[in-house]
């Protein structure tokens, strides 16, 4: 799930805090509290976890912070009503919070013989709702690297896909057949 947190305040000098109300502030402690939010876990998917990703804010050093923002991910391996809720609470009264994305935990399936992992990464499989069969997620590289400046897939790995990738087709069509 991919939230937007908007918190509101009211401008004033910084050398007279009281004459003005910090989003800034506000927001701090919606996140502070959001990230001691209990998050549900699964035997086969692991945990869930939450994410501030980007914080954004306030207009100068020398002035209160009239607006704040914060994008958080909660990547889910479960029903997210629970979850919703408390999130919802830790914002009441202090800032808005405005779901812009919900993609819910996937079990995909597997071929004989194929190694299977679980992986805390989002696709778009979802998207499908099931019209292309069953689903399988499978390609070279580590999540472990990606969207950091180590970002890469070796050659090696781009190889042995191929041959995944074949060998999956010869099952599917040979599941296929019967």
């Amino acid at each position: 799930m991919r939230y937007e947190v908007v918190a509101s305040g009211k401008m004033a000098h910084s050398a007279y805090p009281e004459l003005g109300d910090s989003a800034i502030h506000k927001l701090i402690e919606v996140l502070a509290e959001m990230r001691h939010i209990p998050l549900p876990a699964d035997p086969l998917l692991g945990p869930s976890t939450l994410n501030i990703g980007t914080i954004g804010g306030g207009r100068a050093p020398n002035v209160i912070a009239d607006e704040a923002r914060a994008e958080v991910l909660v990547r889910l391996v479960g029903d997210s009503a629970t979850t919703k809720k408390a999130l919802e609470r830790a914002v009441e009264g202090r800032a808005e919070l405005r779901e812009t994305l919900e993609i819910p935990a996937l079990r995909l399936g597997s071929l004989e013989g194929l190694e299977t992992t679980v992986v805390a990464y989002t696709t778009d499989i979802p998207a499908f709702g099931g019209k292309w069969g069953e689903p399988f997620l499978i390609g070279p590289g580590s999540i472990h690297v990606a969207h950091t400046l180590e970002e890469r897939v070796p050659k090696s790995e781009l190889v042995k896909a191929v041959e995944i990738y074949q060998r999956m087709v010869r099952q599917l069509c040979k599941r296929a057949s019967k």
